[in-house]
């Protein structure tokens, strides 16, 4: 490729990710080695040129294209500082590469506190590192295209190259299917990758298409998880309270450093709340927080929303979406997510950020307070329910489960309604019926593992994939579960492995960053995650309820009564969307004959979900809903 040409298809690639970095571009190019670096910059921090990326180590050995933000940054500063290092601007950027000059990869990743994924080239070691936060809150993909490695924050960039090939892994799409994502390391395309959390990867000028190196680990969550139950904490009640309150001030404290403005996603929950008032109790002016609502009674969190953010005297901003706006989104999200993604509060998710970003740059999020202190319900009553079946005998568990799916949703959701005037109403779950279903999913299960992995599959006892095998992933190979004592721990780790970063942290960061929304997610601050690894099981789920500790520090700040109530997240109502407005659609791209045409998938499966769910017989909606936004897919990427 001559170099005319390879420039122009950089600038291409890099206006594709202009969403990701409005305010400033750059490329650079190494013309011994060939290796070329560009950057699309949201400006965080230090918004002046000397921010600008990629950026070049003060000694010229180094240069890096990073997204994410070091929340320390500037303690390290001060540290590098007293060493004798300069600096010309304020950005956490240069600091990261003054850290690596300083102290090597390694010793820089260890003492960052952040998220992040960036390329990092060495000019002297002639060698590319790849390297990705703790967690997985940043993106970051790679492979060999033809005879060139590339990499990116989104499968877009990569996609513009002149030797891509659309080779869709069949077995990804059988993991999508399953789960609703594509787990990492794969993608939805053959020979390209996501680099797994907490890891670095580095590629020696020297090496050729196909060879991969193995990646390196900077930090373990199963290490941490293991080394957390062992030495767990021997706090009273109180003393977790208050080192717990500490530790989210502290880590709080640094999220809302910024040079733009900035805000919180305020749903009323648990996590959130917590996040905003917090943030406020830390904040000399009203903190600006933004929820979104539905005209669905049952869907709707705002006026919970609403009500905290009155007591806690934040700017708040709400936004009532009809279904018709919802749906607009559904055209979009191929070009979102770029392979199949198929979370459906990602529709909410993205109104939120479309409209928080009117008002802010940066919002902190309370994304993963569930996986850290126990809030899901399956971690409430996954052992209670396992302790009663797992003795039963198998045909009895299977009649069970025929009987209780024999009767559609609806009209279970009916018996629980006469049920009304002798159940709580803040005790009678949002949706029996389908809760009913799915706990009839689980008595069949031959394991507590395999009660777990059913809970959390969509297509789990067929595979509509037409020669698409499964693929081994972290919750199928037993080789990689951590080893814990109880249940719930090792259902929280799977989750954290997989869950969380593929699905919660994907489905946040292309909604938000599809609008050049910054989100920081202070729960995930790997600080707080080794803490919670040590808080023992009691002092998360207790009396029937997760989230205990968690709790009690809310209650420092907010009255337990503007929380009180179901867990909802960003639920829409997408049973009832599938039998009505978006029924047509969904027709459309389920039709029997497009489905064979098209090879992958085999279509009497799908079509006989597809007339169980609209007659009303089963709820097939998750299900259902991943096989739509693939085939949306196809028809946007490969028409």
């Amino acid at each position: 490729m001559s170099k005319g040409n390879e420039w122009k298809g950089i600038e291409k690639a890099l206006d594709t990710l202009n969403h990701r970095g409005p305010d400033d571009q750059g490329i650079w190019r190494d013309n011994q080695s060939n290796i070329v670096l560009a950057h699309a910059r949201l400006s965080i921090q230090d918004l002046s040129s000397h921010g600008h990326q990629p950026m070049v180590s003060n000694s010229g050995r180094y240069v890096i294209v990073f997204n994410g933000e070091v929340y320390n940054f500037r303690q390290l500063r001060s540290e590098l500082v007293s060493k004798g290092l300069r600096f010309d601007g304020s950005s956490d950027t240069e600091v990261l590469l003054e850290a690596i000059e300083a102290w090597g990869l390694q010793g820089a990743l260890s003492r960052s506190v952040g998220m992040f994924a960036f390329g990092l080239w060495d000019r002297q070691e002639r060698t590319l590192t790849l390297a990705r936060d703790r967690i997985g809150e940043k993106p970051l993909y790679y492979g060999w295209i033809g005879r060139t490695l590339l990499f990116a924050s989104e499968l877009k960039a990569m996609r513009g190259h002149p030797e891509w090939e659309e080779r869709l892994d069949r077995g990804a799409l059988a993991l999508y299917l399953q789960h609703g994502y594509v787990p990492t390391p794969y993608s939805i395309y053959r020979g390209v990758y996501k680099l797994t959390p907490g890891t670095s990867l580095s590629f020696p000028l020297s090496m050729r298409c196909p060879d991969l190196p193995a990646p390196v680990s900077f930090w373990d969550l199963r290490q941490v998880a293991e080394a957390g139950c062992v030495n767990e904490w021997t706090f009273t009640d109180n003393e977790a309270v208050s080192a717990l309150d500490d530790l989210l001030r502290t880590t709080i404290r640094e999220k809302m450093i910024s040079d733009v403005p900035l805000g919180a996603f305020l749903s009323g929950g648990i996590d959130s709340t917590t996040v905003t008032a917090v943030m406020q109790a830390e904040s000399n002016r009203p903190v600006r927080t933004f929820s979104i609502g539905f005209h669905e009674a049952a869907y709707n969190e705002a006026e919970t929303a609403k009500s905290i953010a009155g007591y806690l005297g934040t700017e708040h901003t709400e936004l009532y979406v009809a279904a018709e706006q919802v749906m607009d989104v559904i055209p979009r999200l191929p070009f979102l997510y770029d392979e199949p993604f198929a979370d459906s509060s990602q529709l909410p998710t993205f109104l939120i950020s479309q409209m928080t970003r009117k008002h802010v740059t940066v919002a902190l999020t309370g994304d993963g307070g569930d996986e850290l202190f126990g809030g899901y319900n399956r971690y409430i009553w996954a052992q209670s329910i396992w302790s009663r079946i797992g003795g039963l005998p198998m045909p009895l568990r299977r009649a069970a489960k025929q009987f209780l799916q024999s009767v559609p949703p609806q009209k279970w959701d009916k018996v629980f309604m006469m049920l009304g005037s002798i159940v709580p109403q803040r005790k009678m779950p949002r949706t029996p019926g389908d809760k009913l279903h799915k706990l009839a999913d689980v008595l069949a299960a031959g394991s507590p593992e395999e009660m777990y992995l059913r809970l959390v599959s969509h297509w789990h006892e067929e595979n509509p994939v037409l020669s698409g095998d499964m693929l081994s992933t972290v919750l199928t190979d037993t080789a990689r579960w951590a080893n814990l004592p109880h249940l719930v721990q090792r259902m929280q780790y799977l989750d954290m492995m997989s869950y969380l970063p593929d699905d919660i942290l994907t489905k946040v960061d292309r909604a938000a960053m599809g609008v050049s929304l910054e989100t920081r997610v202070p729960f995930l601050d790997h600080r707080i995650v080794e803490f919670a690894w040590r808080v023992p099981p009691e002092m998360k789920i207790r009396d029937g309820k997760g989230k205990w500790l968690l709790r009690q520090v809310l209650d420092k700040y907010v009255p337990s009564r503007l929380v009180e109530r179901p867990k909802m997240g960003f639920a829409i109502p997408l049973d009832n969307w599938l039998r009505g407005p978006l029924k047509d659609w969904a027709e459309n791209l389920l039709e029997e004959k497009r489905l064979r045409d098209d090879g992958y998938l085999n279509a009497q499966q799908i079509r006989r979900k597809w007339r169980e769910h609209v007659t009303g017989k089963r709820n097939w909606a998750s299900a259902l809903w991943n096989i739509l936004v693939f085939q949306a897919w196809l028809d946007a990427h490969h028409p």
